[in-house]
C-alpha cells in the first residue's frame, strides 16, 4: 500500500490509462489525414523487423534458448499474416532446423538435442504447416508424434508438458490442437481431456491453467479451443465465460488477462480469439458453425451446423474508443447468446456485438504497434516477437470476424483504418493462416 492509501495495483493502473489516453487525445485532435497515417499498417517496417529476427539474433536472446521454435513461430506466423512469404534459402533453414529440433521418439524440444515439450512440439508444427510445402510438411514423423502424445497423457486424462511435467490447460490444448491440425487425433487422446477442464471453470466464467487457479485469458483460450476441438463444447458454461471475457476489455479498448491486472497487446489474440471462436458457436447449442472450416468437416468427423446470428453484447472500450457507431461500427456482427445475469432458460437474447472490435483496433494500432516495426505489449513497454505475432493475430481476428465466412471479403467498416491494413485470415482455433491450414488438412488426408 502506497502512502495516501492508493494501492500500487491503482497507480500502475492509472499510470498506463495516462500514457493510453495522452495518445488517444493526440490522435483526436489532430486533422483527418494525419490520423490515416497513423492508424496505417507498417508492414514494410514490421516485414524488416521480422526477416532480420529470423536470420539474426542478439546475444540477450540466450535466454530463450530452449523456445527456439517459439522464436520461428512467432517470426514465420507474423509474415504470413502480412502476406509476406520467405525467400527460398531463409525457408530451407527453418525447415532443417526445426527437423533438427525433433526429437528421435517423437515430438520437438526446444532447439536440437533438447528433449521433446508439448509447448515446443506446437510452436514447431505450427511454423512447419505455415512454411507449407512437401518438403516441409513431410519431415514431421506422425507417427512417433503421435507416440509422443500418448506418452505425455496422464491417468486423469489431461496432458503433461513433459515428462514428469506439470499438467495444465496449456498442455491440454498444445496436444489436442497439433493431434488435430496433424489428422491424428482419435478417442484415446480425447478420452477425459474435457472433464480435466470443466475442473479448472472457476466461479468468475474463465478458464484457468489448474483447477483452484485464477482465470486467466490464455488458459481460457486454451480450454475453450480444446472444448470445440473434442466436441465437448457445451459442457462448458458458456454464459459465464462470456461474462467474463467480454469484462476485460477496459477504457483503454485494449484486453487484459485477469481482472485488476493491466492492459497487453498480447490478449488481443488470447480475449480476442476466444470472442471470436465463440461467435462462431451456437451458444444454445453448443455445435461449431460452418465459419469453422467453410463446410469441411471437424477433426472428429461430425459436419459443421449453421446457427442464427442475433445481436451480442459491448465492452467499456465504447467510452474511450474514437470510432463511434455511425462511422465505422461493429453493429452488423452477431452471434446467438444466452444471459446467464438475465435468464436460466435456453434462448436467443438480443444483445450488442460480443466485443468492440474498432476499439481493439484502435489500440493496437495506435499503442503496440511501434513506427520502426514491431508490436509492444503497451506503451512504454520495448517491441518484441512474442507481442508482435498476438497483436497481429489480434488484429486479423478484428478485421475477419464478422466475415460470412473466410473466404469472404472482410465486411464493410471492420477494418479500422485504410483498407490496406488488411491481414490474412487466420483459422482461430489453430492460429494458422487458413490457406496454410487448409493445405495441411488436405496433405495428410492423403496419408
Amino acid at each position: 500500500m502506497e502512502s495516501g492509501g492508493k494501492t500500487v495495483t491503482q497507480v500502475e493502473q492509472w499510470s498506463v490509462e495516462d500514457l493510453v489516453f495522452r495518445i488517444y487525445n493526440l490522435f483526436a485532435n489532430i486533422p483527418p489525414g494525419a490520423q490515416t497515417t497513423l492508424l496505417e499498417l507498417q508492414r514494410d517496417e514490421h516485414i524488416k523487423y521480422l526477416n532480420e529476427g529470423l536470420k539474426q539474433l542478439g546475444p540477450s536472446f540466450v535466454a530463450l534458448d530452449s523456445s527456439r521454435p517459439w522464436l520461428c513461430y512467432w517470426i514465420i506466423h507474423s509474415m504470413a499474416l502480412l502476406g509476406e512469404s520467405l525467400d527460398y534459402q531463409l525457408e530451407s533453414n527453418a525447415i532443417d532446423f526445426l527437423n533438427r529440433c525433433q526429437d528421435p521418439n517423437g515430438g520437438f524440444g526446444g532447439g536440437p538435442g533438447q528433449m521433446p515439450h508439448l509447448a515446443t512440439t506446437y510452436a514447431a508444427v505450427n511454423s512447419i504447416v505455415t512454411l507449407g510445402g512437401q518438403k516441409a510438411l513431410s519431415s514431421i514423423n506422425r507417427d512417433k508424434l503421435y507416440n509422443f502424445l500418448l506418452r505425455m497423457k496422464d491417468p486423469s486424462g489431461a496432458f503433461r508438458m513433459h515428462d514428469a511435467g506439470e499438467i495444465d490447460v496449456r498442455a491440454c490444448y498444445t496436444a489436442i490442437s497439433v493431434a488435430s491440425i496433424l489428422n491424428i487425433l482419435d478417442d484415446e487422446l480425447i478420452r477425459g481431456v474435457g472433464n480435466f477442464i470443466l475442473s479448472c471453470q472457476t466461479y468468475e466464467g474463465g478458464i484457468a491453467g489448474e483447477p483452484g487457479s485464477e482465470a486467466h485469458g490464455g488458459y481460457t483460450f486454451c480450454g475453450l479451443a480444446t472444448m470445440i476441438l473434442i466436441n465437448e463444447v457445451n459442457h462448458l458454461d458458456l454464459a459465464g465465460l462470456i461474462d467474463w471475457v467480454v469484462f476485460r476489455q477496459g477504457v483503454e479498448c485494449g484486453f487484459q488477462g485477469r481482472a485488476n491486472k493491466l492492459v497487453d497487446g498480447c490478449y488481443s489474440f488470447w480475449q480476442g480469439g476466444v470472442l471470436a471462436l465463440l461467435q462462431r458457436i451456437d451458444l444454445v447449442t453448443g455445435e461449431r458453425l460452418s465459419l469453422f472450416d467453410s463446410g469441411e468437416e471437424d477433426s472428429t468427423g461430425n459436419s459443421s451446423s449453421e446457427g442464427e446470428d442475433t445481436d451480442g453484447i459491448s465492452s467499456m472500450a465504447e467510452e474511450t474508443c474514437h470510432f463511434k457507431n455511425g462511422e465505422q461500427q461493429d453493429s452488423s456482427c452477431s452471434v446467438n447468446y444466452t444471459s446467464s445475469s438475465h435468464t436460466q432458460s435456453l434462448g436467443n437474447v438480443e444483445m450488442e456485438p460480443l466485443f468492440h472490435s474498432l476499439a481493439l483496433q484502435q489500440y493496437i494500432l495506435l499503442c503496440s504497434q511501434l513506427e520502426n516495426g514491431g508490436f509492444r505489449d503497451k506503451p512504454g513497454k520495448p517491441r518484441d516477437f512474442y507481442h508482435t505475432c498476438y497483436c497481429l493475430s489480434g488484429l486479423t481476428v478484428c478485421q475477419h470476424s464478422c466475415s460470412k465466412d473466410y473466404d469472404s471479403p472482410s465486411v464493410p467498416g471492420q477494418v479500422l483504418g485504410p483498407y490496406s491494413n488488411l491481414l490474412e485470415p487466420v483459422h482461430p482455433l489453430y492460429n494458422v493462416v487458413l490457406k496454410q491450414y487448409r493445405e495441411v488438412r488436405e496433405f495428410f488426408s492423403r496419408s
